[in-house]
């Protein structure tokens, strides 16, 4: 929509909210380019301190409110500045100035003119000036200018390098008076310090103000931002140098048609390992807070294992404690549980896995009982309401959590509420809560990223027991690392895989399908109907209206909004979550005759009755990213305190009211991607899947999504999409945490022998040398800007180590091109904590 404008005065504010700026207002209308043909219009949108009585311009566009009629939305505003003389003496007599009589603002304007507003903010002692305006009040009058109209004019300057009103209050508000100075000094911190500001529209401003293309300041932006949203996007906790220096070019030259020199990339790359903004691991480059979490959470494994080997408990013990537990439960433990009960109960730290139907659940029952036999433990919380309860449960998210107490009939909480974290992204491990207790058992742990597993592992304390429950063969986390992949391949950490099926009895035809894809077999009896599960073959045109009919039988046989769910890898296209999300309201939530309350926001309306999904962690109220609630309360701004409308979600027994502002947090359920439903289980699930998903379609996402239907599954799509995914196998992490975990006290001698030997070869090594090794690699390449990966550095092993003349002899076998370039031996290897920024030149 091409922007219109409209200039006038601001006549009365109606409503302002102080926590986000937005205002409702009427002006008067003085030209517009609109086709409005009113003298006065309702004027809305996120604004500073404005001036009532005073002109602006505005820019927008015009709408039509359903309940108020004609109103001009405002993207970005211009203040025309009082400068008559009774439009500054009544300016500065205003509320805004106390202390500021009409007498005083008639010396004020008389000593420094028209102009007096630019005098006192660009030089405050000309009000020395003034007669009878002592230094309290010279003070005041400072301050209040520069909240005033100070604010008012650094907004304009945002909007004036095309920054809307919403983020250039979002930006004032993090830099305050020194707003412009700072972004016109560096405004590539935006990138990193404000939420919505990527680096392309950084890149702009800073073009605007005439930072050339090939900076250095602009070169370091591009690398330290790609260098974070790649490991964010790929799940990655480091990159290969050569892939950053190709991936940051491409997004330099992509912003602007300027090529820029593969060594002044180098060359930036080198500065800020040598600075410490990035660290360097041989040719691995890793964002800080990235490598300090991998380092923190090995440390901490290493450090929980360190304990004694085996708690204290006698084997006739154990066996007594399992017997009698079997005897309460009226349960018999298989082998395999049995023996994964036992290990686990003697052990520091250990990690149970296991499929759909194999018994995890059993198990963590069991663990807890058997624990507090052998403690002594009561189980019963009236016993502690004046001690810490000494079993703590836990998991990623709040339904993972729920669904843990509904087995345990204790409490169970997410992790973030456990450690006392509010999910702020400026949250560091050091703010959260030591742990306190005896046993702790964490379940759903593929979803915990390295972030949050560094942070819970820190806060666990040495006689605190740990134990891990996942499904190796679901989705790693949303977040960079793979920690349970990760620490599955290490040797010294004891742990059991349940494969035995328990749940095959009750003919759940959904357990042996997941097991196929598990496994990576495409099952004979795919498209066959079953029982609790079903194959509806279609083309991706027709997706809407399979789900349509489907969603329609279902809620004819009585399931709730709640009880169904609809799974979709991706949120765009003709079969996307956002397509998907719009037809469901419709058949299970409509208002066709308009007599239920309903709101807009954004490109969704919300009505009661919705199914909802929180995107984000809000501890303090005890609601979670990934929970799912529903819309129970719409009040409308006409009828709350602060005019602003209000939207009350219930969620589980937890009621939450969010105003207007705060609508971001949550969207429409009834169709989720497979990523946000883990930890979630629900009676039924339409799951469908076709080639448009493409990259989407890998083994670990269908079985994830599989694995949430508890007695219905409905697959509809195409045949080959569904046989594609579970012949792809999902393409693993780039992460160190297995590596700084398998390190034996042989290899930390022989790793110290290596950097001994390499620092006296090499201290006559300049970083010149090692700049130009960077660019010789790159030159060698057919297109810098071709994809890298991690198999193929056969170019980049001489990026921060000179080749040997001699092969290396390492426990009798020869370094050779053929063991490097097979990734058979790491041709860094000894080299782990040597980088090139060791070595000064003489």
């Amino acid at each position: 929509m091409k922007e219109q404008s409209l200039t006038g005065t601001i006549k009365a504010i109606f409503f302002e909210n102080s926590s986000n700026f937005y205002k409702v207002m009427l002006v008067k209308v003085t030209d517009t380019t609109t086709n409005y043909d009113g003298d006065e219009i309702v004027v809305t949108g996120t604004f500073g301190q404005i001036q009532e009585g005073e002109p602006y311009q505005f820019y927008g566009s015009l709408v039509n409110h359903p309940r108020y009629g004609d109103q001009f939305k405002v993207e970005r505003y211009e203040q025309a500045k009082p400068t008559s003389v009774d439009g500054l003496v009544y300016y500065l007599s205003s509320d805004k100035f106390p202390g500021i009589g009409k007498k005083t603002a008639e010396n004020i304007v008389g000593v420094l003119g028209e102009h007096a507003i630019d005098e006192i903010l660009d030089q405050p002692d000309v009000l020395e000036k003034v007669p009878g305006l002592n230094e309290k009040k010279r003070q005041t009058l400072i301050e209040s200018l520069r909240q005033n109209y100070g604010m008012e004019q650094i907004v304009i300057g945002l909007n004036r390098y095309g920054f809307g009103n919403q983020l250039a209050f979002a930006i004032y508000n993090k830099y305050k008076g020194e707003t412009l100075s700072i972004i016109e000094e560096d405004p590539y911190r935006l990138v990193e310090d404000i939420e919505g500001v990527g680096f392309k529209k950084a890149d702009i401003l800073a073009e605007q103000i005439g930072i050339q293309a090939d900076a250095p300041s602009r070169i370091r932006a591009a690398l330290l931002h790609e260098l974070f949203q790649s490991c964010l996007s790929t799940g990655d906790t480091y990159m290969e140098a050569r892939q950053l220096l190709v991936k940051a070019l491409e997004t330099l030259e992509n912003s602007r048609p300027v090529e820029i020199d593969p060594k002044k990339a180098a060359e930036e790359v080198i500065h800020l390992a040598e600075e410490g903004a990035i660290i360097q691991e041989g040719t691995r480059l890793f964002e800080k807070s990235l490598y300090f979490s991998e380092i923190g959470l090995a440390s901490s494994i290493k450090r929980l294992l360190s304990k004694k080997k085996n708690m204290p408990y006698k084997e006739k013990d154990i066996d007594e404690a399992i017997s009698l537990v079997e005897s309460q439960a009226g349960i018999s433990y298989g082998d395999s549980q049995k023996e994964a009960l036992k290990e686990a109960i003697k052990s520091p730290f250990f990690i149970l896995t296991g499929g759909p139907g194999t018994g995890k659940t059993t198990v963590i029952n069991g663990l807890v009982s058997i624990y507090a036999e052998l403690n002594n433990l009561s189980l019963n919380l009236e016993d502690y309401t004046q001690e810490i309860f000494p079993i703590l449960l836990a998991a990623p998210t709040g339904r993972a959590a729920k669904r843990m107490n509904d087995m345990t009939d204790l409490p169970a909480s997410t992790i973030h509420r456990l450690l006392g974290l509010t999910g702020r992204e400026t949250e560091t491990p050091e703010e959260a809560r030591e742990l306190e207790g005896g046993l702790l058992i964490v379940d759903e742990l593929s979803m915990v990223d390295t972030w949050l597993a560094n942070t819970l592992l820190k806060s666990v304390p040495n006689n605190m027991q740990v134990i891990f429950v996942g499904d190796k063969d679901q989705l790693p986390s949303v977040g960079p690392g793979q920690v349970l992949t990760d620490l599955l391949l290490v040797s010294d950490i004891p742990k059991r895989e349940l494969k035995d099926i328990y749940r095959q009895d009750d003919g759940s035809s959904i357990i042996s399908l997941a097991h196929h894809i598990k496994n990576g077999e495409v099952p004979s009896d795919l498209t066959e109907n079953k029982q609790d599960r079903s194959f509806i073959q279609c083309r991706v045109g027709q997706i809407e209206s399979v789900v349509n009919q489907v969603v329609t039988r279902a809620k004819g046989k009585g399931f709730s909004n709640q009880e169904m769910q609809v799974l979709a890898p991706m949120y765009r296209g003709q079969a996307g979550i956002d397509q998907l999300n719009v037809l469901m309201q419709r058949i299970l939530n409509d208002n066709e005759d308009g007599s239920r309350k309903e709101v807009k926001f954004l490109d969704k309306i919300y009505r009661i009755g919705d199914k909802i999904l929180h995107l984000v962690n809000s501890p303090e109220l005890n609601v979670f990213n990934g929970d799912m609630g529903e819309v129970v309360g719409i009040t409308y701004g006409k009828d709350t305190d602060d005019k602003v409308d209000e939207m009350t979600l219930l969620f589980d027994e937890t009621e939450v009211i969010y105003k207007r502002n705060e609508w971001n947090k949550f969207t429409l359920a009834y169709a989720c991607s497979i990523h946000k439903s883990q930890g979630s289980e629900f009676q039924m699930v339409v799951l469908p899947l076709v080639n448009q998903y493409s990259r989407m379609l890998q083994r670990k996402l269908l079985y994830t999504a599989v694995t949430r239907s508890r007695d219905f599954l409905i697959l509809i799509g195409e045949v080959d999409a569904f046989k594609r995914a579970i012949e792809s196998e999902s393409i693993e992490r780039q992460t160190t945490l297995t590596e700084r975990l398998v390190q034996n006290e042989e290899d930390l001698v022989a790793q110290e022998k290596a950097e001994t030997s390499y620092l006296l070869e090499k201290q006559e090594e300049t970083k010149e040398a090692l700049v130009s090794k960077v660019e010789e690699s790159i030159a060698q390449l057919p297109n810098k800007k071709a994809d890298m990966t991690v198999n193929n550095q056969t170019e980049m092993i001489s990026l921060f180590v000179e080749e040997e003349e001699e092969p290396v002899v390492l426990n009798n076998s020869r370094l050779t091109n053929d063991l490097v370039f097979s990734q058979k031996i790491d041709p860094m290897i000894g080299m782990a904590h040597i980088s090139p920024y060791d070595f000064q030149c003489k």
